[in-house]
């Protein structure tokens, strides 16, 4: 089985990184040259006594920024359990150390910039949810590595990968040249992972979810909608349920991602921006592409669109519809279930229609299920592909019911629950269950919009309760103020991270120092000039009342007035994105 090293030791000196393999009987050193950049192996006795000693658990590559190349290492991880009798950990903290040794080359504005994009790298790296293992692949299902060649199984853990999920994958792109130094470095993977021991009637059992976040088309809530020209889909996770009892092992896989065609729903200060179809693109192009590469993957598909049936979100689902039904394949069906006006006052138990509608189907694609002597008994053949606006918190709620019946069927075939036991009725799982839902929910939503899930209070409790409403609205002020003004950097951090935007050492701008409109500061020191005037007015009352009428109307229409200005002007004071091209947001 494919493995990498598990312990390493960072080794400085001025000219050179070496990074040492630690594990038992290893004398493997990976060198850095911190001028060429070139990479090369060697041993342990090559590295100078002289040399600077750190502990380090592992690299997540190099990057290139103004000041030139950087290492990026992983300096403190936790261990978040066996999953099938393999560690997987979770990275806590990284450092990014320089190549070169001053900075003092660069320009003033050079050195604000490389200081912006090391802002940036950090922003990424401390996004909650990175995850990785030693000796297991986390970027495929049980069902995918079920269904692979000998000459698969042969490959390092970087070359097998699926890039979908490859978070460090354009850091590693200098490894990827030189298979020698696969076992130095491993994919890491973003999303959620959890794990868990249990006992029903007796009966031990381990519980997982994984959660696999892609990073095509990857970015933030409002910046990144639909679909891009290759079909991937915005904010698209993979999340596999898995399970195990008695070396057997079962497997439930869903997808979720956003609406796939061209739109866009850029923020603009107001609380819900409407949403906007291109007119200029063949969206069945991109559909078909989506949906051919998910049918690849997966096998057959459902859609299970959960958005409104009215309102601004009702074009996007007259369209989804329409354009689904235009591919005219049988191997996608397509739902529309109004979330919203369904459970609206409370009616939780009216999720048990869309289960109802969807029972016989899921009860064909079956889980992926493989028996204590390694034989495959049975595969999974489609897959359920949820989504919502933003593809978290309906979403997540009707993921979490699908699992919980694809488990039932799970833990019935293997002896765990008796025939006529339900999963519900036992306690301690379902309590269980139903916080590590809510918490694969919070951590997709602050990874996607910045903030923690809404509808929490009914996954991880199984009904809507007053106090989750209050957080529901707390999160949702929150996400409204992030989209508004701190996403820009978020998506730029995302896009250099992931190589979408290269640095170029020998360019002397950057889109970074684009100057603000005259409106952006203008604007919004007249509103608070004029706001502030009317309050003084109405405290410091004049000699007549008309007098002051007269002030509170003058300061009062001054403060409407601008503040109108500047929502009907709302994109230009927004925190946009400043790397990436147009194209990929419009």
């Amino acid at each position: 089985m494919a493995s990498t090293y598990e312990n390493f030791s960072l080794r400085t000196t001025p000219e050179k990184f070496y990074i040492e393999a630690c594990d038992d009987g290893s004398e493997d050193v990976l060198a850095v040259d911190r001028v060429s950049t070139e990479m090369t192996l060697t041993v342990r006795r090559d590295v100078p006594a002289s040399a600077e000693t750190r502990s380090i658990c592992g690299l997540m590559g190099t990057v290139r920024l103004v000041a030139g190349t950087y290492l990026v290492v992983i300096t403190k991880k936790k261990k978040v359990g066996d999953l099938l009798g393999h560690a997987v950990w979770k990275a806590l903290d990284f450092d990014i150390i320089s190549y070169k040794k001053t900075i003092l080359h660069l320009t003033d504005n050079q050195m604000q910039d490389n200081k912006s994009f090391l802002s940036m790298i950090n922003s990424v790296l401390h996004t909650d949810g990175f995850y990785f293992a030693t000796d297991y692949d986390l970027t495929h299902t049980l069902q995918r590595l079920a269904n692979t060649s000998p000459e698969f199984q042969e490959m390092s853990l970087l070359e097998r990968a699926d890039q979908r999920f490859v978070w460090n994958g354009h850091l590693l792109r200098e490894f990827m040249t030189q298979p020698e130094l696969h076992k130095f470095v491993f994919p890491v993977v973003h999303g959620f992972i959890t794990m868990k021991s249990s006992c029903i009637n007796g009966k031990v059992f381990e519980w997982a979810i994984v959660s696999r976040r892609s990073c095509f088309r990857a970015g933030v809530r409002y910046y990144i909608r639909g679909i891009d020209s290759e079909g991937h889909a915005a904010n698209y996770v993979e999340t596999e349920q898995i399970m195990q009892h008695s070396s057997a092992k079962a497997s439930f896989v869903q997808t979720r991602g956003s609406i796939p065609f061209y739109w866009s729903q850029r923020p603009n200060l107001k609380y819900k921006p409407k949403p906007q179809i291109s007119k200029t693109v063949n969206h069945l192009d991109g559909l078909q592409r989506h949906f051919d590469s998910q049918i690849i993957i997966y096998g057959r598909q459902v859609i299970l669109n959960l958005i409104n049936q009215k309102g601004s979100e009702k074009p996007l689902e007259l369209a989804f519809d329409k354009m689904v039904t235009s591919l005219g394949n049988g191997m996608i069906k397509y739902v529309a279930f109004d979330f919203h006006k369904e459970c609206s006052q409370m009616r939780w138990h009216r999720l048990e229609l869309l289960l109802d509608m969807v029972s016989e189907t899921q009860e064909d694609f079956g889980y992926f299920l493989v028996d204590a002597d390694g034989k495959v008994l049975q595969n999974q053949e489609g897959t359920f592909r949820s989504n919502c606006m933003d593809c978290l918190d309906r979403t997540n709620v009707i993921q979490n019911l699908l699992a919980r019946r694809s488990l039932q069927s799970q833990l019935q075939r293997m002896g765990v629950l008796h025939v006529n036991q339900q999963v519900e009725e036992q306690a301690d799982f379902e309590k269980m269950y139903k916080n590590a839902w809510a918490d694969n929910a919070d951590a997709c939503a602050k990874q996607y919009a910045g903030t923690g899930a809404l509808k929490t209070d009914f996954t991880r409790t199984g009904k809507r309760t007053q106090w989750g409403l209050v957080m529901d609205g707390w999160n949702s002020m929150i996400r409204y103020y992030k989209n508004n003004f701190s996403d820009g950097f978020r998506q730029d951090s995302i896009d250099l991270f992931l190589g979408n935007y290269g640095v170029d050492e020998a360019d002397w701008t950057t889109p970074l120092r684009d100057p603000k409109d005259w409106k952006f500061l203008t604007l919004p020191i007249i509103m608070v000039v004029a706001f502030s005037m009317c309050i003084i007015c109405l405290l410091m009352a004049g000699d007549t009342w008309a007098e002051t009428l007269a002030y509170v109307l003058f300061w009062g229409t001054a403060s409407v007035v601008t503040a109108g200005v500047i929502l009907f002007n709302g994109r230009d004071f927004v925190d946009a994105p400043k790397l990436v091209q147009k194209e990929k947001l419009d």
